[in-house]
């Protein structure tokens, strides 16, 4: 059966090679807004029995309905197959390459028969790409450059490098006198689980200074290109590039920068209809500047409220905006405790009382020791006699805490044959009780939904941690069936984990924006093994803002008293 995935990666190749023969650009935007509807389904699109019923969907009008139907129906499309043969296949790889767009591969292939990247590095080194318009000898080195780098980074970056990265730089230039403002943006200010470079912004009437001191910074193995206003380095195997603007733009260059494509081509269009120009230098009437300093102005100009940057992916977001229904996205210091902390008991690095004093340091009300069971051996899961000690050793730490409580609790294994790894005599005694999948990945979607479903029905499992399992970059989610989950959820009033962790974000945030549609409460959990992991919350809550949640759909942004009574 053939997957979303795998149709969305279908409508982005068949944009994609529209670009490069220079097709109509709103057939090619119509590809690419369906690819990201299917992308973000959590249905799959086999389940359609219709064109009638694909139609419904958002983003998908007739023409593109029947070739959905058509895909499902037989496994291929025909228009696609015709359409890839219309170009050589490593064509298409170029596109891959930083700084080569879909205008100069297009370039490439038409005038200078370049037909993939070995073919595109021979021309570069010959010299064979000065004679075509707008190209010369720095393009050429640009070129050379970026095929070295593609074939270094074929993979998107984690956000949890990336974002400590970007952090460290503007923290390195900040203080300089000829910073008057910097920000990062691009995909990590919209906190994508990954990206493929840093984007930083700087606004300065100095930038020669500006750039020297970036040029400078430690870790820079290469520099890619150095320009008056824009320079793009290697560092620690990630490209940076780094932007500086005046001041009375930087807030029009901070939406543009970060802001989707398609996000960005949206607000042009409304723009264009309100007689306005828009672009990363301000918002334009005529000649005359109307907005650009601040970042909410842009929308201001607009008539929209400010947008958040995790929402602007043209999901709906600036539609909602117009109506004036855009939700009141839930924020870091809306969280009054985390749910999900290992300790020493099995295989956490610190004490209850040090996880303690930790959560209180970033003003927590409670949180929850939530230990593995036996039957991952490597962790040295706590058992039903252990687990008795564990909750009389907490019991002991709560009665010298006067403002704050540690609810006992326990992380369950969800066995392959649906049962429990601890008996419900002791799950019974314990505060919360969250329930996982550790073992035995690769059962079929029907198996191991009905294995986390089992879970969801016991009436002391509270919370499903990871749901789906996936690690980023390095294991993908199991084959699992995330309506029935959901529902399931709903039906028992179980909670679904958010994993704060970046290397999980799961559930995803697309699957936190359908929870939410079920009315299927959440909780941002960061399952630390050390409490420095504890800090790691902010990846929770941006990945919720993404799935468009507010603080009623989270379960730890209650307090004590009412999280107890939303539990089982």
């Amino acid at each position: 059966m053939i997957t979303n995935k795998e149709i969305a990666r279908i409508f982005d190749e068949i944009a994609d090679i529209l670009e490069v023969k220079e097709g109509d650009k709103f057939k090619i935007r119509a590809y690419r807004k369906a690819a990201r509807t299917i992308e973000s389904l959590t249905q799959d699109l086999s389940d359609f029995s219709s064109v009638t019923e694909l139609k419904k969907l958002p983003s998908i009008g007739d023409a593109l309905a029947k070739k959905i139907h058509e895909i499902i129906t037989s496994g291929k499309l025909e228009y696609y197959e015709e359409l890839r043969t219309s170009v050589p296949e490593g064509v298409l790889e170029l596109l891959s390459i930083p700084n080569v767009g879909p205008k100069t591969v297009s370039k490439l292939y038409n005038e200078c028969n370049v037909t993939d990247i070995e073919s595109l590095e021979l021309a570069a080194k010959n010299h064979r790409l000065q004679h075509l318009f707008g190209m010369g000898r720095k393009t050429e080195e640009r070129i050379l450059k970026g095929i070295e780098q593609y074939r270094r980074h074929k993979e998107r970056i984690p956000l949890g490098k990336a974002y400590f990265q970007a952090k460290n730089i503007v923290k390195s230039l900040e203080n300089l006198d000829a910073v008057e403002r910097i920000a990062f943006a691009g995909s990590i200010r919209r906190m994508r689980e990954t990206i493929g470079d840093i984007d930083i912004l700087v606004a300065s009437e100095n930038p020669s200074r500006v750039m020297s001191a970036f040029k400078a910074l430690d870790g820079i193995t290469e520099i890619i290109a150095s320009g008056d206003t824009k320079s793009s380095v290697i560092m620690d195997d990630t490209q940076v590039d780094l932007r500086v603007v005046r001041d009375d733009s930087f807030g029009s260059a901070l939406q543009y920068f970060t802001g989707s494509q398609l996000h960005n081509i949206k607000l042009r269009e409304l723009a264009l209809k309100q007689g306005l120009k828009l672009n990363e230098y301000g918002v334009f009437k005529g000649d005359q500047p109307v907005a650009g300093k601040r970042e909410e102005e842009v929308y201001e100009a607009l008539g929209l409220p400010f947008i958040p940057p995790e929402l602007r992916e043209d999901q709906g977001e600036i539609e909602a905006a117009i109506e004036g229904e855009l939700p009141d996205l839930i924020e870091l210091n809306r969280i009054k405790g985390d749910l999900h902390i290992h300790s020493r008991w099995s295989d956490g690095k610190n004490s209850i009382e040090e996880v303690v004093d930790k959560a209180r340091s970033l003003g927590y009300e409670y949180v929850a020791i939530c230990d593995h069971s036996p039957a991952i051996g490597i962790t040295r899961g706590v058992n039903e006699e252990k687990l008795l000690d564990e909750i009389i050793e907490i019991e002991r730490i709560n009665e010298d805490l006067s403002d704050f409580k540690v609810l006992t609790g326990i992380e369950v294994d969800i066995r392959s044959d649906n049962t429990l790894d601890l008996p419900d005599k002791i799950l019974e005694k314990l505060d919360i009780v969250l329930a996982a999948v550790h073992t035995k990945f690769s059962q079929s979607k029907d198996a191991m939904t009905r294995r986390i479903i089992s879970a969801i029905k016991n009436p002391h499992v509270d919370i499903i941690a990871h749901p789906t399992g996936r690690l980023i970059g390095k294991r993908d989610p199991y084959d699992l069936d995330i309506e029935a989950v959901l529902d399931a959820a709903r039906d028992t009033r179980t909670i679904l984990e958010i994993n704060a962790n970046p290397r999980r974000l799961d559930l995803k945030d697309i699957h936190a924006r359908y929870a939410k549609e079920k009315g299927v409460k959440v909780a941002i959990s960061t399952d630390a093994h050390d409490i420095s992991q504890m800090e790691l919350m902010p990846f929770g809550v941006a990945t919720a803002r993404r799935g468009w949640l507010e603080p009623e759909d989270v379960l730890n942004t209650r307090s004590l008293d009412e999280l107890m009574r939303n539990l089982k």
